[in-house]
């Protein structure tokens, strides 16, 4: 499962501005699945969690626009080393298993968000 809560899911999915319905169209999930999700009776997986992350980026215009190597000052050895600069991904480095975050790449997207959670190119986002 992902480090996402029911209360965020369902913030994130009014932020889009769509029905659970419309979200479960969206995410290829059912209905119930959303409605579970939101109700705190199933965990979000992690696939779930991603997939909404990106749909919120994307209905961001604006937030697109500053890397994460520009806003976290990172060190060149650090960013020619990472996954986010190779894909030319510094605003979705969120969204990029393997990236050098905190000095080194973590080992799983559970432990890649809880520090993504706590940095500024995802929480100005969310």
């Amino acid at each position: 499962e992902g480090a996402m809560e029911s209360q965020e899911f369902s913030r994130l999915r009014k932020k889009l501005n769509k029905t659970q319905k419309q979200l479960s169209e969206l995410l290829g999930a059912s209905l119930k699945a959303v409605h579970s999700y939101e109700q705190g009776w199933r965990g979000i997986p992690v696939h779930v969690e991603r997939q909404l992350l990106f749909l919120v980026f994307l209905s961001n215009e604006g937030l697109q626009n500053k890397t994460c190597w520009e806003t976290l000052n990172c060190p060149a050895f650090r960013k020619e080393n990472c996954p986010a600069w190779e894909f030319k991904a510094g605003t979705m480095c969120w969204f990029i298993n393997g990236t050098i975050c905190e000095g080194e790449a973590q080992k799983n997207w559970s432990e890649k968000i809880k520090i993504c959670r706590t940095c500024k190119v995802l929480t100005s986002l969310i």
